[in-house]
């Protein structure tokens, strides 16, 4: 087995975890970015990133890209595509072993990012990125005058619906029951709004196109009964999934399993920090995972010098 320590571990190469890994290799700290998938994260699915400051369009995947290139330019080393076989983020030094190797380090910071919920229908994995959104924030105004469902019934899935309707020509909420989960201020702003139309006690059974999301089949649960609607793009609004299974047993969590740090992006371990989508806030954007792994880097450098140099952290 090869061991070899690094000043700090960075878990997770999403915009969080990448900026992370500049900050601290640009401040002269050895780092090692390890990712278990194609780094980039939920970056690399956004076909254009327009809300991005000083940048007026990117993709995602040139975003994410560029992010990488800095980090390298600056001396980090990444691993991406490997599986993290054991984790041990408490005591002075933390280890990780990624495919049989050992990789230790004085601090870590968990930038394991997160997944929105999806339906699991034919056609959704398809068609992300090309009709099919999870992020109303990001890609509304992609959708200027354009016929838009929203598919949920909690806050974020109506509060983004009457979002949409500064853009969108109409947009239909598809909900799964008969009643809201959302708030009443969420629901009666949505259902006063003109552009606003419900198809309630449905699910989608099907995404269909060809080159771009084309149209939708809608089933009622009730009657069983199918439709065809014919749209420009679906918004599936039905709740986000931290990564954080494979450290529950670590770290401290709330009740939506998001990681709880302070202020500085310190969790209840000492030198174990936590950026990005798997952080417990409430806005999830690029910017904020930039943010967070800014912040985090900079506090994870203080740490280490503070270790080193034998003064109390």
């Amino acid at each position: 087995m090869k061991t070899e320590h690094y000043d700090v571990i960075v878990i997770g190469a999403g915009p969080a975890g990448l900026t992370a890994g500049i900050y601290l290799s640009r401040g002269k700290v050895k780092t090692l970015i390890i990712n278990e998938g194609a780094v980039g994260g939920q970056t690399v699915l956004t076909h254009e990133v327009a809300n991005y400051p000083g940048i007026e369009t990117i993709s995602g995947y040139q975003l994410a890209r560029t992010m990488k290139s800095q980090a390298l330019k600056f001396g980090a080393t990444i691993r991406s595509n490997v599986r993290i076989t054991n984790l041990i983020l408490d005591g002075e030094v933390k280890s990780v072993e990624v495919n049989g190797d050992l990789y230790t380090a004085d601090a870590i910071i968990l930038a394991t990012g997160g997944k929105s919920r999806t339906l699991n229908v034919p056609g959704e994995e398809e068609f992300k990125g090309r009709g099919i959104s999870y992020c109303a924030t990001c890609d509304g105004d992609f959708y200027q005058d354009k016929e838009i469902i929203v598919i949920g019934g909690g806050n974020s899935a109506l509060e983004e619906a009457v979002a949409l309707t500064k853009y969108a020509k109409h947009v239909t909420v598809v909900h799964q029951f008969d009643n809201f989960q959302a708030s009443p201020h969420a629901v009666e702003e949505a259902k006063n709004n003109n552009k606003i139309s419900f198809i309630m006690e449905s699910k989608i059974k099907e995404f269909i196109g060809s080159e771009k999301l084309e149209k939708v089949k809608i089933e009622h649960q009730a009657t069983g009964e199918i439709i065809e609607m014919r749209i420009d793009g679906a918004f599936i609004l039905i709740g986000y999934e931290p990564n954080t299974e494979s450290i529950k047993d670590y770290i401290e969590l709330n009740e939506r399993n998001e990681i709880v740090t302070n202020e500085f992006m310190e969790t209840n371990i000492a030198g174990v920090f936590a950026a990005g989508d798997s952080r417990a806030k409430r806005y999830r954007q690029i910017t904020t995972a930039v943010a967070d792994g800014t912040i985090a880097a900079l506090r994870a450098i203080e740490y280490v010098h503070q270790l080193h140099s034998q003064v109390p952290v």
